[in-house]
């Protein structure tokens, strides 16, 4: 298995490499106004998501990834390393968007911005910045990505698990979900592991903590959730423990909970 995360100590041995990037991964602003010493910005919702798909977060066009990463000065060359406020949350969502544009170099920070303050490591102000235009050119890589159809296929051959990040109560339809107009339940066939159960306090468990809780399958794997960004932090956690083939179903429930056509469990 490749490893997809390092830690803050790795971490801060390496803040010297000229080829080392640093990128801090949001949605909004947060309000911590602080930041780890030489982080960018990687706006998912804003510059690098598909500001025209009607879908939260989706996956934008290579191009167009390509030129924002070039923006905030990424190189082909560069080794990225990704994290962001909460310790694990979007940090894997911006990983898995850089391997499906064909860039291997680039790691999760397991336990993120605590974990990097909690060792007393340097940080400073975030502020704007602006960079040395990068070189960075994207290589799509469609085999990472699923769409609805492919999704349903799946229903149908059972081909791949598909692994819901969900919690249990949203899954099972017991609460609504917090989106409005979207149905309640999980996508026939999909299987329930809430992402909460691969982290604790901030950090991914334990590879033989992780191979006891997450089922293995001789087949490949498929994750959603929400809006594609927990699924992307069970893949992660598969990732430490299996070779096996794994994508994304972009659209996630936001899609396919919204499209009365798509078949539903509860």
């Amino acid at each position: 298995m490749k490893n997809p995360i390092v830690s803050v100590a790795w971490l801060h041995e390496h803040l010297q490499d000229p080829e080392l990037i640093i990128l801090d991964a949001i949605l909004e602003m947060p309000s911590e106004d602080i930041q780890i010493k030489g982080a960018r910005t990687f706006d998912i919702k804003n510059k690098f998501s598909d500001t025209n798909s009607p879908l939260p977060n989706t996956v934008p066009n290579p191009d167009a990834f390509a030129t924002a990463c070039r923006k905030i000065g990424i190189q082909n060359s560069s080794k990225i390393v990704v994290y962001d406020t909460k310790g694990i949350y979007l940090s894997p969502r911006a990983w898995w968007l850089f391997k499906v544009m064909g860039h291997e170099k680039v790691w999760v920070l397991d336990g993120g911005l605590p974990a990097w303050i909690k060792e007393g490591y340097p940080t400073e102000k975030r502020q704007e910045q602006s960079y040395e235009k990068g070189n960075f050119t994207a290589n799509f890589q469609p085999q990472l990505f699923k769409t609805k159809e492919q999704i349903l296929e799946n229903i149908q051959s059972e081909e791949a698990l598909l692994v819901d990040a969900r919690s249990a109560d949203r899954f099972l339809a017991e609460t609504e979900e917090p989106r409005a107009g979207l149905r309640s339940g999980h996508i026939p066939g999909s299987l329930n592991i809430p992402y909460t159960q691969v982290l604790k306090d901030g950090k991914y468990l334990p590879k033989e903590e992780l191979k006891k809780i997450l089922p293995l399958q001789d087949k490949p794997l498929l994750f959603t959730c929400g809006s594609g960004v927990t699924a992307c932090i069970n893949l992660i956690a598969y990732e430490l423990v299996s070779d096996n083939p794994k994508a994304i179903y972009d659209g996630s429930w936001t899609e396919w909970g919204q499209e009365e056509s798509l078949p539903i469990e509860k």
